[in-house]
């Protein structure tokens, strides 16, 4: 097959993004704003129906193809009303971005002092929430002849050293278990590890003047932030005829921060 830069283009094609109602700088609204560019119809999923129902008309304003839905990713009802609303509206799903997360909301107590109901809220969203988004939409890619599934993953599970990190982490071996078993199927799945991004969300968690930050400064290849946009080039890649041969793999995204053989 020769290669074309249209292999990147995702026309015809039907995305769901979780978390991707996020309002201002997020990384969830910047992938649906990247698949739709790429002529994908998107649909904008989030806990937040208003803050989706804002994405989806702007990427409508711009030209795209959008619709939004309500989602508790927690819920296995949700996840399928999600898959089925999807449908109703494209006629199917080709594309699933799990970007849905707990991050700023998690616990960050230490191992002796965390409550059980916050490690198991944060695996129900982070780990299970993937899981039930996976299980919602694989017979309509099945149906459609294979599919692709991103899970956003994170440098912090690189390696992990909180409840966040494990969380993020499991998701990792969720993505090489669904590559492994829905590869027949012409599914793939694969993971994006973004470092610190200039999110809202990542700077009310991680500040500039961080003593964090200026770690990673002194530390990485190349620099310590990135913005969300910055993350969309991977994501197409993964989603599109371009990456049809990549699954099961994390990609790190990150300036250099997390340096794998």
């Amino acid at each position: 097959m020769t290669f074309s830069l249209d292999q990147f283009r995702l026309d015809g094609k039907v995305a769901i993004v979780t978390g991707a109602g996020g309002r201002g700088n997020s990384i969830g609204a910047a992938y649906a704003k990247g698949l739709a560019a790429a002529g994908a119809s998107v649909v904008v999923a989030d806990l937040n129906g208003d803050g989706a129902r804002a994405v989806a008309e702007e990427i409508v304003a711009s030209g795209g193809k959008a619709a939004a839905v309500q989602v508790d990713v927690s819920s296995e009802e949700s996840t399928r009303t999600m898959a089925a609303s999807a449908v109703a509206a494209f006629g199917g799903v080709d594309i699933l971005v799990n970007n849905a997360a707990l991050m700023v909301d998690i616990s960050y107590d230490n191992f002796e002092t965390v409550s059980m109901d916050a490690w198991h809220k944060a695996f129900a969203v982070n780990l299970e929430g993937a899981l039930l988004c996976s299980r919602a939409v694989i017979p309509s890619m099945r149906e459609r002849g294979g599919g692709r599934i991103v899970n956003q993953t994170s440098g912090g599970a690189f390696p992990a050293s909180g409840l966040y990190g494990i969380t993020k982490l499991a998701l990792v071996g969720l993505t090489t278990s669904l590559a492994k078993q829905f590869g027949k199927d012409g599914i793939t799945c694969n993971a994006i590890a973004p470092g610190n991004v200039t999110s809202d969300a990542g700077k009310m968690l991680v500040p500039d003047d961080s003593p964090f930050i200026q770690f990673l400064n002194m530390t990485c290849a190349l620099r310590a932030r990135g913005a969300p946009d910055e993350l969309v080039g991977t994501l197409l890649l993964l989603c599109s005829e371009a990456g049809q041969w990549i699954s099961g793999q994390t990609i790190h995204v990150d300036g250099g921060w997390v340096l794998r053989p």
